[in-house]
């Protein structure tokens, strides 16, 4: 037999996905595993917006829908980036795309040529580096030191900006360690990104869940940003539509043309009435947001005054997203062999820093967006393991 793709042959698979299938066995076998590894909000989607897409199967809306997505979506998009993130975008620069990681993947696919660099800011998402490498790009990971809280400063990226880099990756609020960029960070990311002639892929599809007043601002709304800044963005975390495959890019027009032209050939669109449900999700009420925001909120506050408690745990307090980067400091194990014995010895299923690049190593993410009963489980599960780690 032939031999296989070394591209693919040299890109793991996501270690949040093996780890939530990991606590999805143990789970099948009767035990009660508590599995915090992945980012699925435990809320149903909003009744209005269930509605909106049974209204639309019932009505035939069941067809090939535009490949680049409905007109009252991308009408719904622009009124929303205009109203809340003070960006103008023409239906032309979107393009609505199955889940938000095809629309990163997509926007990486329009930019890169092969050997362009990538810069991403560690620690990061576990599918950012391998996106890149997938679209011949060449991932260069720059770490953000835990003790100044992650934080982004210039002169870090100016370490890592060679003549071969093309993009920049920012997440905010942040997976996985809950940060949301201040303005002068993002003034850092927008000098360095016009003084070496960048793109600046910004992933906010945790823009509405914030705590403690934190502020989302989307770079694109920057002088001299909007084009050169990819927007990514989608609903499954904030309308709780994870199942729903629905998410959306807004891109300067040059990189939404041969985006549009990339889905065209490979995974043609989204779902015709997930599209409908998406354009009742952005133009409806969103007090179903603020509700589903508040409950994180409180269970958020529980973790980190539960895991003060706890001898050798440390969690700093988070801005946003419903993630916690805890900190195992009374320990010389690495964060793998930390989520293994977590699982084993807890049944708690969680992501290993490590996944998150060098820089997240001695950390563990714990997902909130699960009950308060499996939270309260949690913490004593960790009263007991933690001091023997």
């Amino acid at each position: 037999m032939k031999s296989l793709s070394q591209l693919l042959e040299s890109v793991p698979g996501s270690v949040t996905t093996l780890m939530m299938q990991k606590g999805r066995e143990l789970a099948a076998q009767g035990l009660d595993v508590i599995n915090l590894a992945g980012g699925e909000p435990d809320f149903d989607t909003p009744a209005h917006i269930q509605q909106a897409a049974f209204d639309a199967i019932a009505a035939g809306d069941t067809h090939y829908p535009p490949a680049f997505g409905k007109a009252e979506l991308l009408q719904a998009i622009c009124a929303k980036l205009e109203r809340e993130n003070n960006v103008q975008a023409l239906p032309e620069q979107l393009l609505v795309t199955p889940g938000g990681k095809w629309a990163i993947y997509v926007a990486l696919a329009s930019i890169l040529n092969p050997g362009d660099e990538v810069m991403i800011l560690d620690p990061a998402w576990v599918s950012y580096a391998p996106m890149a490498r997938l679209n011949q790009g060449i991932p260069v990971h720059v770490p953000l030191p835990a003790a100044d809280n992650f934080r982004v400063r210039a002169a870090q990226l100016e370490a890592y900006v060679s003549e071969k880099t093309k993009l920049l990756m920012i997440c905010s609020p942040n997976n996985p360690t809950g940060r949301v960029l201040s303005q002068d960070e993002l003034d850092a990311i927008a000098d360095v990104a016009q003084q070496h002639d960048l793109y600046v892929l910004s992933d906010e599809i945790y823009e509405h869940i914030l705590y403690d007043g934190a502020r989302h601002r989307s770079i694109a709304s920057m002088p001299g940003m909007a084009e050169r800044t990819i927007l990514i963005n989608g609903f499954s975390k904030n309308y709780a539509m994870t199942g729903w495959r629905l998410a959306w890019l807004a891109a300067p027009l040059p990189v939404a043309r041969l985006a549009r032209a990339y889905q065209t050939q490979s995974v043609t669109s989204a779902a015709s009435f997930a599209m409908a449900a998406g354009a009742v999700a952005l133009n409806g009420p969103q007090d179903c947001v603020q509700e589903m925001v508040a409950a994180y909120a409180r269970r958020r506050n529980f973790l980190l005054d539960a895991l003060a408690e706890i001898p050798g745990i440390r969690s700093s307090p988070i801005e946003g997203a419903f993630y916690l980067f805890v900190q195992f400091t009374q320990t010389d194990k690495k964060s793998l062999e930390i989520s293994q014995i977590l699982l084993e010895d807890g049944l708690i299923a969680t992501t290993p820093g490590i996944a998150f690049g060098e820089a997240g190593e001695g950390y563990v993410r714990l997902s909130f967006a699960t009950g308060m009963s499996d939270l309260e489980k949690t913490v004593e599960r960790l009263a007991r393991i933690a001091p023997g780690l």
